[in-house]
């Protein structure tokens, strides 16, 4: 059977897009190192029948009509909206910081009239904002930032917020209110029977076939197809040329509590100053899944193991960019998702990304409609 498209990585990248040219009539060859589909992101019961995320909480939103709209061909939704405590002094509070957040911690009474009042006192202003640290002082001020983001984001990141790109604490909200979620977008939900039956679906046409266990770099010679969609790190596409890209990675350890129906009053507590981990989840909070016992899992940070994310700073910015030149310079191959970019993606916009590359890719291939030169790394989309 001719393959015309190879896709390397069955995550939501490498699905996305197989499906997207799949229904252009291609064939395509999606491959995975690992034993499953779903990437990161996928699920299964352990050995108690708990549905769990192997590889760290998975929990769905946007404000992306159009993703959602995409995503439910292949699911249905359980609504879902996720809390976090953090362990800050020994107590339980919200986060993101929010009045409520504050009044246990100080012993205040603001409401929404006075909360604003309390930032403004306590926040330190910093010009130029150019790191996390700067981010954070300047909007709640030390004793918060000590308390919420300096512990965990040296846990987190194995730096100093200092030592961090602006963006990484831009992602984490104060509130001025008392919405005690954790994210606020239009959508949020989880699959209903879990993310792994969801790429099974989305993988699911006469047009794909899939091989797991795959490794592509011990045989990539033998794959034939052509064009590639390559999802994996850039820099192990290049065999290292410029020397290695910092991803960081997650040690998991997952625990069943047989006798214990709940474990924790939310989905996700977070551990700034406490442990060598950084949070707990408990799975049935996100599951909605009815079960005697419970099952949780404690995430370790770390520098080595399976890349789960990019390290932000400028330094790993323009080592990307010496890897990105080589990449835009590919006529037959486009990368796509968290690693091939290096961008910190949230799960839909790991698909807004693919969608938009499969239609590079249809460009490439002279399929689409529309003209124009596609680079082969996709821009960033939210």
């Amino acid at each position: 059977m001719r393959t015309d498209v190879l896709v390397v990585g069955a995550g939501f990248s490498g699905a996305v897009v197989a499906r997207q040219l799949a229904e252009r009539g291609l064939q395509v060859l999606v491959i995975d190192r690992r034993d499953h589909i779903g990437g990161n992101a996928h699920d299964r019961t352990d050995a108690h029948g708990v549905l769990v995320h192997p590889y760290g909480p998975h929990i769905f939103h946007t404000n992306s009509a159009r993703i959602f709209e995409y995503l439910s061909q292949f699911t249905g939704w359980r609504p879902y909206e996720h809390r976090v405590l953090a362990s800050v002094d020994g107590r339980l509070v919200p986060l993101p910081i929010n009045i409520d957040t504050v009044n246990r911690l100080y012993g205040l009474s603001l409401d929404e009239d006075t909360i604003q009042a309390f930032f403004d006192d306590v926040r330190e202003p910093r010009d130029p904002i150019r790191t996390s640290e700067d981010v954070v002082v300047n909007a709640v001020g030390s004793d918060l930032y000590e308390k919420f983001f300096r512990g965990y984001t040296r846990k987190q990141w194995g730096l100093d917020p200092s030592e961090l790109a602006a963006s990484v604490a831009a992602r984490i909200p104060t509130r001025t209110n008392r919405d005690d979620r954790y994210f606020t977008d239009t959508y949020q939900a989880m699959p209903v029977d879990g993310y792994t039956r969801m790429f099974e679906r989305i993988l699911d046409h006469a047009n794909i076939r899939v091989e797991t266990g795959v490794d592509f770099f011990a045989g990539r010679e033998r794959f034939k197809a052509r064009h590639l969609v390559y999802t994996g790190p850039v820099d192990a596409y290049y065999q290292h040329r410029f020397g290695a890209l910092p991803y960081r990675s997650l040690r998991f350890e997952h625990e069943h509590l047989a006798a214990t129906q709940r474990y924790q009053e939310v989905g996700t507590v977070n551990y700034p100053n406490d442990h060598a981990y950084t949070r707990i989840t408990e799975f049935r909070h996100l599951t909605g899944q009815e079960h005697a016992g419970t099952s949780i899992v404690r995430e370790y940070p770390q520098a080595e193991g399976e890349p789960y994310y990019p390290v932000p700073r400028p330094e790993n910015e323009q080592l990307f960019k010496r890897y990105e030149a080589l990449a835009m310079a590919e006529r037959d191959v486009t990368f796509v998702g968290r690693l091939a970019q290096y961008r910190y993606y949230n799960m839909d916009q790991c698909v807004g990304a693919a969608l938009k590359a499969a239609q590079y890719v249809e460009e490439k291939m002279g399929l689409a409609t529309h003209a124009g030169a596609p680079p082969a790394v996709p821009a960033a989309t939210a």
